[in-house]
């Protein structure tokens, strides 16, 4: 594993560079073993969904954002430095938010979360360092 490439994707993650982050995790993922391909894989699915949401697909939103939180579960409390409880719980309640939420009108509340400032509560998911 390359580990400046998985920070890397983190702060892509992090930043909301949902796509980026996708191309930079899978090429770690394309290569990696077990346990770290299925770790790579359910970070990769929550971005996608994230990157879904921000293009106005609910349905792929929806998908996505489960199949990681499934994938990661496993990986709780942590795992390779990141605070994976933090992420599913954080993943799960968008997921929620998203399940209660008209399809047709994902596009209004897709905007909603363009113009979130960082002081305000986050919606999308973010990614805790582990600090032992």
């Amino acid at each position: 594993m390359s580990t400046r490439q998985f920070w890397r994707g983190i702060e892509q993650f992090n930043t909301r560079k949902f796509y980026s982050c996708h191309d930079t995790l899978e090429a770690l993922w394309i290569d990696a073993v077990e346990p770290d391909r299925q770790f790579y894989q359910g970070i990769l699915q929550i971005a996608v969904g994230c990157y879904h949401l921000e293009n106005h697909n609910w349905h792929g939103a929806v998908l996505l954002l489960a199949e990681g939180i499934k994938r990661l579960s496993s990986y709780q409390p942590d795992y390779q430095d990141i605070d994976v409880s933090s992420l599913v719980i954080e993943s799960k309640k968008l997921l929620h938010y998203l399940q209660q939420t008209n399809s047709e009108k994902i596009e209004v509340e897709a905007k909603q979360f363009e113009n979130i400032s960082e002081n305000y509560t986050r919606l999308f998911p973010y990614i805790l360092e582990v600090n032992y």
